[in-house]
């Protein structure tokens, strides 16, 4: 059959695109601004890590000031003066520093991800630091990704809670727990969502 037939498509050569949807097409660059924020974002986690290592080994060295730092930002609360570092201070520390790695691999999900998906190609097809679940990453793959990532977080965040469960009220308790299971039950939802939109196009 003629290549020529209107019905197919033509190959080695693109037309171009008409003003308006030219237009509406370039403006996906208009998301950039957002993800060159969440790379700003990205560098003040960073520092925030880094002063918060920073106290930690200050207080391991016996600084009274990175002790009173460390207890204030991560909420510590008890009856007894905290004068030195215990396993409790520095399981909720680690806790912490371990929550902003997370959060951060989050941004760099959402930032190189979201952009390969949404914006323009990044072409890193066989460059040595490519990441693995960038080569068959698409809009579903990137949504049960952050899914499971928050889910992550939210076990962080509640496992920090409980540790310093004296500080909470039940009410807040059982508030994280319920929100937890929500997202629990979201990235679940989700998932099975994808799965049977994908077997959808298979079963015709």
């Amino acid at each position: 059959m003629s290549n020529d037939d209107p019905l197919l498509p033509r190959t080695g050569k693109v037309s171009p695109l008409r003003p308006l949807p030219n237009l509406i097409f370039a403006s996906r660059w208009l998301q950039l601004p957002l993800y060159l924020g969440l790379i700003v974002a990205q560098a003040v986690y960073v520092m925030h890590f880094l002063v918060e290592l920073t106290h930690l080994v200050e207080a391991a060295f016996g600084s009274n000031d990175a002790l009173e730092a460390l207890v204030t930002s991560i909420g510590y609360k008890t009856t007894a003066p905290v004068t030195s570092l215990n396993e409790t201070v520095i399981m909720l520390v680690v806790l912490a520093l371990i929550d902003v790695v997370m959060i951060s691999n989050l941004l760099i999900m959402v930032i190189v991800g979201g952009y390969e998906t949404f914006v323009s190609r990044m072409n890193l097809e066989g460059h040595r630091d490519q990441p693995e679940w960038l080569s068959h990453v698409n809009a579903s793959v990137l949504k049960v990704k952050l899914a499971t990532a928050i889910i992550g977080i939210s076990s962080i965040h509640l496992l920090k809670t409980f540790i310093n469960a004296d500080n909470y009220t039940d009410r807040v308790l059982i508030a994280q727990t319920a929100i937890h299971i929500t997202f629990l039950l979201s990235a679940m939802a989700i998932a099975a969502t994808d799965r049977l939109m994908a077997r959808a196009p298979a079963d015709h």
